[in-house]
């Protein structure tokens, strides 16, 4: 009943659980779709493109740009990383 209360008494808190439950649709969705990863690199190469795609979308980066933009920079230059985290990649 106490945690109710401190519901009641900061309006700043919200009632329902729905950005928790935006947040893990994705990993949900996911997992029916990792059952069909027929190898381990195969389940390693799905995890680190999820990865990436999830990295751009809770920056705020276009998947698609971001994508497309890591593949250029490491078909030029495999190992300067750096530039490739999402708070380096500049936004149109």
């Amino acid at each position: 009943f106490e945690k109710f209360r401190r519901y009641l008494e900061d309006g700043r808190l919200s009632i329902d659980n729905n950005r928790a439950e935006r947040a893990i649709k994705p990993f949900v969705i996911g997992r029916k779709n990792w059952l069909f990863s027929n190898t381990c690199n195969g389940a390693h190469a799905s995890a680190i493109l999820y990865s990436l795609v999830e990295t751009a979308k809770a920056n705020d980066l276009v998947v698609h740009d971001y994508i497309a933009t890591c593949l250029q920079h490491l078909a030029e230059q495999p190992n300067n990383l750096e530039p490739l985290l999402p708070w380096n990649i500049k936004q149109d």
